[in-house]
């Protein structure tokens, strides 16, 4: 069915023009002021803005670690994508060790087709290397998997500095790019072995024991590794104003460096950890929530520059018979927080109400610079003629919820 969606103001990173926009078989075929109507359904959306859908680059959506699965699954986490604007997910695909690449991407399909309400794609976790995932590195990029996802914590995950330097050299190979998880897995397993011996098990002693520098240190070695090689790489969910700086310095000297940050770390402080009633548990995630200035530093990196994306790392569990099973151990917590639907309206109401970002700098920080990482653009990320049919309209304000996600289907 075609469709005619007449007079809204369409964002994208280069400014705001009020115009037609028509759609046929997923796409859109045609741009511009006045069209012609002749189309079976008709939009006024002469009162609104007209944003490309939103896409959230970092998602858990059916995780299963030694602690538990997470809540939602494709089903009801994109249902909630969907809700609030997020028309394409990119999720972590993450294979059990001893398996192939190729038998977890089946596995993603299965878990995500006829069943998924937006789109999506994956990024291939790499939680060993060896000589076969090597091999299949290039048979993921033919499959659409460009971005690939490594860890320097979590035992069961964890890289050596060498296996990042073979696997970045692979990456740097085909043409792919790859996002770290950077905490120093060492030093945090002393430290939460140091405090439990002592009795300190309560959630407080979660960020403690993952303290600001074994982020700085890991993304500091990270970009090291990255630049003897040549890749450019992504950092995922950066957290610290302390590895803030350690990109700039990385900058400075030619690297290039993708930075995403998460809600949670622009709008949220440790201090959660304290609530009683184990109600701390709730914000358990790693890396964990950090101080006011780090709030602070993260917000001015996003202002400048420094800071290319927001996405959410949604990884939700419940807290009465998931979170609650960590009440005598804090490292028993199922970490991760939800996000998917919350956050366009938090960015909308924190940074572009605020003053403190554009709805254009929004535009790009949700959608358009995503896509643009990730090989998406401009299929999607903009509403020009070719791309795909995705796009939000906006009611007055976001953070009333006035947000139509239409998704042509």
């Amino acid at each position: 069915m075609a469709m005619l969606i007449k007079g809204g103001t369409v964002v994208s990173t280069s400014g705001r023009r009020q115009l037609d926009v028509r759609i046929k078989d997923e796409k859109i075929i045609e741009m511009g002021c006045d069209l012609e109507v002749n189309e079976d359904k008709i939009i006024d959306a002469s009162a609104c803005y007209l944003f490309p859908g939103f896409i959230d680059g970092h998602t858990h959506l059916e995780l299963e670690n030694d602690l538990a699965t997470t809540s939602d699954n494709f089903v009801t986490g994109s249902q909630a994508a969907v809700a609030k604007g997020t028309t394409t997910i990119i999720d972590m695909a993450t294979p059990v060790r001893g398996s192939s690449l190729n038998n977890c991407l089946k596995t993603w399909n299965q878990m995500a087709e006829g069943k998924a309400s937006c789109d999506f794609n994956y990024h291939m976790s790499l939680i060993e290397w060896t000589p076969a995932i090597k091999a299949e590195v290039s048979e993921m990029i033919a499959q659409g998997i460009t971005s690939f996802k490594m860890y320097m914590a979590y035992d069961a995950m964890r890289a050596s500095d060498a296996e990042l330097f073979e696997a970045m050299k692979e990456i740097k190979k085909v043409g792919g790019i790859l996002g770290v998880h950077c905490e120093n897995g060492d030093v945090i397993n002393q430290l939460q072995k140091d405090y439990l011996q002592t009795g300190k098990v309560a959630p407080k002693y979660h960020p403690l024991s993952r303290p600001n520098v074994l982020e700085a240190e890991a993304i500091n070695r990270y970009l090291t590794i990255a630049g003897q090689v040549g890749l450019a790489v992504n950092i995922v969910h950066l957290s610290t104003k302390e590895s803030l700086e350690v990109v700039k310095r990385a900058r400075a000297k030619g690297q290039v460096v993708y930075v995403e940050t998460c809600p949670q770390y622009l709008l949220l402080e440790d201090s959660l950890y304290d609530l009683p009633n184990f109600e701390g548990a709730k914000y358990v995630c790693s890396p964990p929530l950090r101080k006011p200035t780090d709030n602070k530093a993260l917000w001015q990196g996003v202002i400048d520059g420094h800071v290319q994306t927001i996405s959410t790392d949604h990884c939700d569990f419940n807290f009465s018979n998931q979170k609650i099973n960590g009440k005598d151990d804090f490292t028993k917590i199922p970490g991760g927080m939800p996000g998917v639907e919350t956050r366009p309206e938090l960015i909308y109401t924190a940074g572009v109400m605020t003053e403190k970002i554009s709805l254009e700098r929004f535009v790009g920080l949700l959608s358009e610079d995503i896509a643009k990482q990730f090989n998406m653009y401009p299929k999607k990320g903009v509403i020009q003629i070719g791309s795909d049919a995705d796009q939000i309209l906006s009611f007055g304000t976001l953070n009333k919820g006035m947000l139509l996600a239409q998704k042509h289907k």
